[in-house]
């Protein structure tokens, strides 16, 4: 490519690097910085974050744990977990929703499961569902830390496709009051539907969804808005520590089969 060529492409790399600065400093810090850090230390960015909590966080205090993970987040590693705004929103509906029963699918490091741990009612469960085992251990000892045993939280190592099939059975889930979605959001769909063919959602149970705007989850929010059996409502928010990259947390209320 000449010269002249080249110059008169830069106008518009200035543009699109201007207008999309928020995703390049987020792929810079999600995949350029990550990978290197990782090769560097041998560890995943969850192994490191682990290890940062355990020197500077208090045992058995499930909010000092939190706002440690987001403290590391903003001035250390990118973790690319809930954060504070969406956590704020997440355990002010489980405080009003109060489940006895709780899913959660995708541990991730356990952010998003000491969230709900702490908002569940005296005598709450909830089963957190990881598919990939080296970040479920990180998840596990974190959730140890925090104090819940595993009357209270259990997590099971799985894809979540072959565990919703035996909740019922295997794991005495007979109803689910309430389900966080905040794996795969290409996955949500599949399993929701997976949750209603197997009859573990009673009328009335609420299903949150994070991630439905970036990366997005068009068919399950299509799928929820059209379907006529769910209440939909969509709580707005920013990526933490990138909040001009808008995205948001579905909130579902199951009205029954139909």
């Amino acid at each position: 490519m000449s010269p002249a060529i080249a110059l008169a492409f830069l106008p518009l790399v200035v543009t699109l690097l201007v207008r999309y600065r928020h995703y390049f400093r987020l792929l810079v810090r999600m995949v350029l910085l990550r990978s290197l850090r990782d090769c560097l230390s041998g560890m995943r960015i969850e192994e490191r974050a682990f290890s940062y909590v355990l020197t500077h966080a208090l045992p058995g205090d499930p909010g000092h744990i939190l706002t440690t993970l987001d403290h590391w987040s903003s001035h250390c590693e990118y973790l690319s977990h809930m954060g504070p705004v969406k956590g704020q929103i997440v355990m002010r509906l489980v405080e009003e929703k109060a489940p006895a029963c709780a899913l959660e699918l995708g541990t991730y490091c356990g952010y998003s499961t000491l969230l709900i741990a702490r908002a569940l009612p005296p005598g709450g469960r909830l089963l957190t569902v990881e598919r990939d085992p080296r970040t479920a251990a990180v998840a596990e000892k974190l959730i140890r830390l925090a104090g819940f045993d595993e009357r209270t939280v259990e997590l099971i190592v799985g894809r979540s496709e072959e565990v919703i099939p035996r909740l019922r059975t295997q794991y005495h889930m007979n109803r689910i009051d309430l389900v966080l979605l905040s794996h795969r959001p290409r996955r949500y769909l599949r399993d929701l539907q997976l949750l209603e063919a197997h009859a573990l959602l009673p009328a009335g149970a609420t299903v949150l969804a994070d991630h439905v705007l970036f990366p997005g989850a068009p068919r399950f929010l299509q799928y929820a808005k059209s379907c006529g059996r769910y209440r939909c409502r969509l709580h707005h928010t920013g990526l933490p520590d990138f909040p001009a990259i808008k995205d948001g947390i579905a909130q579902l209320t199951y009205s029954g089969p139909g």
